[in-house]
């Protein structure tokens, strides 16, 4: 069982090695996160960033203003009281690009080191492309690609083939530096992302693959767009466009004037005047690599540093099963109840004849652990809380079709086989054989809470089977009272989305 706090604790949340901290020093932002704990799942405690603009000149002088690096170093000072605070028992401390190339950096990571009291590691370029990879692969199942992190100083692109690292390149062109050495002509800007692009030969390693874009302003980018898509989740990591649906959208933040965009004001003032320099680069890197779609990363090279920590036991552990699991630890009503209906609904699915793909099936084992994290909740909202929950919450290795899926067989536990209750717009994520599946599994979760009350311990007593081609529910003599008119009317909805009769039988 996970290292979490026990019954009579309030703080509710899990404690391993204690929480560990990330700041981060980039071109534009300093940022500080500091995380439950090492985990194959980290979950932020605390998170704050402020735009420094450190990069900001460092092409043309190379030197860090002195207001800037102020600014910063008063932020790191409240950053290192705020881990003292919470308990921080690891803090490591990042610098990239703007730290790395001004020729007064070295002091800078000198005061920065006497503040926190820990080294600065900085990251080389190739330091940085690594790490963004590693969180892509720690944040997408089986992902492959090429990976892009543009920050203030630089763009790291690496590509990523089903899990393996493999060529990567580090290019000027992060958006403040690109700001700077185009003096702001968006034309000129084009034809140096253009040329600097070009030296890459192997980006057309991408053809037909993803592009995973990773960093502030390209998020900015996928947010924009998808406020103005009206899509139905307002969740960054895993969104994911067609790459001409990207270039033409970058083509209207590069030729229009930002502030006058609709739903601009979902983007901060702060980060609007690099987005058209952001835009650029997405929309040369996209032409020269002829990705087949953009999916927007959320984790980056932060979390990949995490997942560089983990020992390799830790690293094969599925991200989205460890979270899936941390909820009902954490939320249901009997937490080894999740994996006694992981155990009960493999049976069903066995006999079901719905064949179900590995991605499917780990889709399901997640919503087992998922299905009673909203008993607390008023009986006629838990269908809809565990919905907003589920699709909302900060899983990582899942598509927003799986969340979708996911997110609908828990409604359907609380509410009912019931479509028409749901958002149209949230349907819409899911295939025609993902959303069947959620009324099974939902309908599945419906049989087993009647006979359990969602406590361990009764459910892997019964069985599920075919007999004379009904799926029959087998209760022994001691659990005859389970019996009833509702389990039987539950039995047989399950049995008619499997194209059979149900019946259920006492032995």
């Amino acid at each position: 069982m996970p290292d979490i706090y026990k019954h009579g604790e309030v703080r509710g949340r899990f404690i391993g090695a204690g929480p560990i901290a990330i700041i981060d020093i980039g071109s534009n932002s300093v940022r500080l996160v500091v995380y439950e704990r090492l985990s194959r799942s980290p979950t932020a405690l605390f998170n704050e960033k402020i735009l420094a603009g450190l990069g900001r000149g460092v092409g043309q002088t190379g030197r860090l203003e002195d207001e800037r690096m102020q600014v910063a170093l008063k932020a790191l000072t409240r950053f290192k009281k705020i881990c003292d605070h919470i308990g921080v028992t690891s803090l490591k401390i990042l610098a990239t690009a703007a730290a790395r190339e001004a020729s007064n950096g070295a002091a800078f990571i000198r005061d920065v080191e006497r503040i926190c009291g820990q080294p600065v590691l900085i990251l080389s370029g190739r330091d940085e492309a690594y790490y963004s990879a590693l969180g892509v692969i720690s944040g997408f199942w089986k992902a492959d690609g090429v990976v892009g992190d543009l920050g203030g100083g630089s763009l790291e692109l690496v590509d990523l083939q089903h899990g393996r690292i493999g060529q990567g390149i580090t290019f000027p062109l992060g958006g403040l530096r690109l700001q700077d050495s185009s003096e702001r002509d968006l034309g000129k800007a084009a034809k140096i992302a253009k040329t600097e692009l070009s030296k890459a030969d192997w980006l057309t390693n991408a053809t037909g693959r993803n592009f995973y874009a990773i960093g502030g302003t390209w998020r900015s980018l996928g947010r924009l767009h998808l406020f103005q898509e009206g899509y139905p989740l307002h969740v960054m990591h895993d969104y994911a466009i067609p790459a001409e649906v990207a270039i033409d959208f970058c083509d209207t933040i590069i030729n229009n004037d930002v502030n006058t965009l609709p739903r601009i004001e979902v983007i901060s003032k702060a980060r609007r005047s690099l987005l058209p320099f952001g835009a650029t680069v997405m929309r040369e890197t996209l032409k020269q690599s002829h990705a087949k779609k953009v999916v927007f990363s959320a984790l980056g090279v932060r979390e990949g540093l995490l997942y560089d920590l983990l020992s390799q036991e830790g690293k094969k552990k599925d991200a989205l099963l460890v979270a899936s699991e941390e909820l009902s630890e954490l939320r249901a009503r009997s937490p080894e109840y999740s994996n006694e209906l992981i155990r009960w609904s493999n049976q069903i699915m066995q006999i079901s004849g719905l064949d179900e793909s590995a991605y499917e099936a780990r889709l399901r084992e997640a919503a087992c652990y998922l299905a009673d994290i909203g008993w607390r909740a008023h009986p006629d909202y838990r269908g809809q809380q565990s919905l907003n929950i589920i699709s909302n919450a900060g899983f990582v290795q899942v598509d927003h079709a799986g969340r979708a899926y996911l997110a609908m067989a828990v409604f359907f536990r609380h509410e009912g086989i019931v479509q028409d209750a749901l958002s149209p717009r949230l349907r819409a994520l899911c295939s025609d054989r993902l959303a069947h599946l959620a009324c099974v599994i939902g309908a599945i979760f419906r049989v087993a809470s009647l006979i359990s009350a969602s406590i361990s311990g009764v459910l892997e007593r019964t069985s599920m089977s075919l007999v004379d081609g009904k799926l029959t529910l087998t209760l022994p003599k001691d659990l005859s009272d389970f019996d009833g008119e509702r389990l039987r009317k539950r039995v047989n909805q399950l049995a008619k989305l499997m194209d059979l009769d149900g019946d259920v039988r006492v032995l």
